[in-house]
């Protein structure tokens, strides 16, 4: 009989990515606790996990309570937390008082996570390893006017940035020295009050990049390798919506050279387990050091699904201290994968938040579809929360193949009771532009009106369309009789 890599792991996170990492935990057979704020008591993946405690009070707070989730992880017995993807999965204090209570914490080191949550030092070191950052300062700034001399210097637009910034937050594009000026202080009370940091920092800023990044596993002897590259350009005020793997725009010998230099950001970080190093690319395929995510991401799916590498198994057993199960040759890119995050939104009110009761509830299937979701008819999207309702994931042996077969996933999709982001992702789907590659990190904002308004209809939307009308008419007419 096989010994577990730990005798008990506490999840410290909620919805799909729970659920993802409780399944990953069943098949190395180690119990798992989750836990759950009140709003969180019925929802799947506390109903999977083998115990669950509250961690209250209110529907936020727990979740960021780094002793009261090691408090519970000592009562439960758990050895092991993983804290998944937002929360507190990048906060160096949370790691370092997993060490300091004897409990591993499944993530690199606290170090590592503080030298690379700041984005100036996370430039400063791969800056001394010879890897191409994208051109800015390497210090934090201390004044309106240091601001403007940089800008002047490197050439507008720049956007300013948080050093201790993440997932999209703690941004300001500016295009002249008055947009500069407007920002500054904006941005810096941000960033203290979301970060609890005011420094903030400056980069270049391209019009039209690729996003595109590198997965990546080290153990701790190390050793590291990649898992190829994504694409997430497809994305909305830096929050991305449509992950792709492999890159549709990259050559090999790009390819290449972005895994290595991925690879030596690792090395030079002293990385264990999982994590991503980010690039912008730009349209001459020159690619630059963007910033590292030091946690599993929410687009780990499309790398699983072309390359058969289980990223979260293999994240625990590196936290466990084994060596790496594949060596880099191992490695083989098969097919291509897409994954569309379903969020409970309207994109037709800004992509305004959409909580409510779902009341029905079907989800796609067959060959090449994978959903990883914690939601089912009945449950109610609470308003705490970040909007994502589950992820879906597909892969085709062609790029044709896996876009047809997301359109068809979609299609199938059945969510009632709140509005989301299926809507829009069949109408990319069906865009000879996205179909043809040709996208970038501002497809959605300059598509967006014609992708919605302008765009052929699909005609199995028209039937339904024109069913729903005659139907609504026969009523009318049949009330209207009554009366």
């Amino acid at each position: 009989m096989k010994i577990p890599l730990f005798n008990k792991i506490l999840v410290a996170n909620r919805g799909e990515i729970a659920l993802r990492i409780i399944r990953a935990c069943k098949e190395l057979k180690i119990p798992t606790v989750a836990i759950h704020s009140e709003a969180d008591a019925t929802t799947l993946y506390v109903k999977k996990a083998d115990e669950a405690c509250l961690v209250g009070p209110g529907p936020l707070a727990g979740y960021l309570n780094i002793y009261k989730i090691i408090e519970l992880a000592k009562q439960k017995g758990a050895d092991a937390i993983h804290p998944g993807y937002g929360f507190l999965s990048e906060n160096p204090d949370f790691a370092r008082a997993c060490e300091e209570n004897g409990m591993t914490f499944i993530g690199p080191g606290a170090e590592t996570i503080r030298r690379m949550g700041n984005k100036i030092q996370a430039r400063q070191t791969m800056k001394k390893v010879g890897i191409p950052i994208v051109p800015g300062i390497l210090n934090h700034l201390n004044s309106v006017d240091e601001a403007i001399n940089a800008a002047k210097e490197i050439g507008f637009p720049v956007i300013l940035k948080a050093s201790n910034g993440g997932g999209g937050r703690g941004l300001r594009i500016c295009l002249n020295e008055e947009d500069l000026a407007r920002h500054y202080p904006i941005i810096q009370m941000e960033s203290q009050t979301a970060f609890g940091s005011s420094e903030i920092y400056l980069e270049k800023y391209f019009n039209s990049p690729k996003h595109i990044e590198i997965q990546i596993l080290a153990d701790r002897f190390g050793n590291v390798i990649h898992l190829g590259e994504r694409d997430c350009s497809i994305q909305r005020r830096h929050q991305k919506l449509i992950e792709i793997a492999p890159s549709l725009f990259l050559t090999n010998a790009v390819r290449k050279k972005m895994g290595e230099a991925a690879v030596a950001a690792a090395k030079a970080s002293e990385y264990v387990t999982a994590g991503t190093v980010e690039f912008l690319v730009d349209s001459e395929l020159n690619f630059y050091f963007l910033e590292m995510n030091t946690r599993i991401q929410v687009e780990h799916t499309v790398t699983e699904e072309i390359t058969g590498v289980d990223i979260v198994k293999e994240m625990i057993r590196l936290a466990a201290g084994m060596p790496l199960t594949y060596q880099q040759k191992e490695i083989r890119i098969t097919g291509f994968a897409m994954e569309c995050r379903i969020n409970a939104e309207d994109p037709l009110r800004n992509f305004m938040a959409t909580p409510g009761k779902i009341t029905a509830y079907y989800s796609p299937g067959g060959f090449g579809v994978r959903i990883d979701g914690n939601v089912y008819s009945g449950y109610t999207v609470p308003s705490y929360y970040d909007s994502l309702l589950a992820k879906l994931t597909v892969k085709g042996l062609t790029w044709e193949e896996t876009v047809d077969r997301m359109y068809r996933s979609l299609d199938e999709y059945v969510i009632r009771g709140v509005k989301t982001t299926i809507p829009l992702y069949k109408k990319i789907m069906l865009d000879p532009a996205f179909r043809e590659g040709k996208f970038d990190t501002n497809y959605i904002q300059n598509n967006f009106d014609r992708l919605v308004y302008g765009h052929e209809e699909d005609p199995r939307d028209l039937v339904i369309a024109i069913s729903a009308a005659i139907v609504a008419h026969s009523r009318s007419n049949s009330m209207a009789i009554r009366s």
